[in-house]
């Protein structure tokens, strides 16, 4: 096999080992004549890289290179590509990498929702390949699922939104955000803090909502307008009845989610969006008699036509999402598996340094 048809990546070999990943040689998928191949500078870690990683949402095909927020430059471009891209552009890939491009749902801005879509790692591709993600040196993603980094967003900071700052902005501009809409953001973590800062950038009455207020200050400093403690406010439900207008469930578990509570704080036709995907073994319990006028729902990632324009927002708006960095390999993806399992992120990561580790490689 030729060597440019060969790639490295750190990967999870053994999922009761699963923090402790090693470095791999692997085969890349087919260059198609729709695919663009990138060299990847940076990638986000994502709380479903945890979840993948850990087996937690079943036995994925490993050797499992995840990481699927990622941001590098154009190295090669496929004969039929017509989306505008070239060679040594800077270029993000999200969660997703493939889909039909035909059916209805991929023609109306929804291809995360086609039946046929593929996900970044760990997804199956219509010859068999299993995807491989961006904890390595490169990727190859069909031109659809490419899109151009505005020039003053660092990549460290552009990656996390790829998917964790899409994956929240979708239902946040899908059900109305904007002036005059009051709007909680439950759980401010990895994806919850960048709620907060999209929902006041986009106008709105912002509402961090978390279970105890040691995040309170936080919250504040994101641009929250008022933060709420579910745990310290018993009365809570009571308090802030007839108050939203939309609120998006942003926790890494529904288990503390009280769905029978959460429904009396909306207004009549509010929403109540969820874009929590926790362990499989999770099952969400509510009575049904208190959606009167209340919608719920589950939102899964956004739309390439979203994440451009996010990342417009973003740009325009000079928006930073609060990061930190680890250098890639090895140790690297072993810390940050760790610190994120044990919840010691203020509020994500973004593996570096990519050259230091796989240059002898390419």
């Amino acid at each position: 096999m030729s060597e440019e048809n060969l790639f490295h990546g750190i990967a999870v070999q053994d999922y009761n080992d699963w923090k402790n990943p090693k470095k791999i040689q692997f085969k890349a998928k087919t260059f198609n004549d729709h695919d663009i191949q990138i060299k990847v500078e940076c990638c986000g870690v994502c709380g479903s890289d945890i979840h993948a990683a850990s087996g937690h949402w079943g036995n994925i095909p490993t050797p499992l290179v995840v990481g699927h927020e990622i941001v590098g430059r154009v190295v090669k471009v496929g004969d039929r590509c017509d989306n505008g891209l070239k060679v040594g552009d800077r270029v993000g890939v999200g969660a997703q990498v493939f889909s039909c491009l035909e059916c209805n749902r991929c023609k109306t801005d929804n291809e995360s929702y086609c039946p046929k879509w593929v996900a970044t790692y760990g997804g199956e591709y219509p010859d068999g390949y299993i995807s491989k993600g961006g904890y390595a040196d490169f990727v190859r993603v069909h031109e659809h699922f490419v899109v151009p980094i505005p020039e003053n967003i660092p990549s460290e900071y552009a990656a996390p939104l790829l998917c964790g700052g899409l994956t929240v902005f979708s239902p946040l501009l899908r059900n109305g955000c904007g002036p005059g809409k009051k709007v909680g953001i439950v759980g401010i973590g990895g994806i919850g803090h960048q709620g907060v800062i999209f929902a006041n950038a986009m106008g709105a009455e912002v509402y961090a909502i978390s279970r105890t207020s040691k995040k309170k200050d936080d919250a504040f400093k994101l641009g929250a307008h008022h933060f709420i403690a579910t745990k310290e406010e018993p009365d809570w439900g009571t308090k802030y009845y007839d108050t939203f207008d939309l609120i998006v469930v942003c926790a890494n578990s529904l288990t503390d989610i009280d769905f029978d509570v959460v429904p009396h704080t909306m207004k009549i036709g509010g929403r109540i969006v969820s874009i929590s995907i926790p362990e499989m073994s999770q099952v969400l319990k509510l009575k049904p008699f208190g959606l009167k006028g209340v919608s719920i729902s589950n939102s899964h990632l956004g739309s390439i036509k979203e994440l451009k324009t996010l990342l417009k927002l973003v740009s325009e708006k000079n928006l930073r999402i609060w990061i930190e960095t680890i250098p890639i390999g090895e140790k690297g993806v072993h810390e940050a598996f760790d610190r994120m399992d044990k919840g010691d992120v203020r509020y994500r990561f973004t593996m570096v340094d990519y050259d230091k580790e796989f240059s002898q490689n390419q």
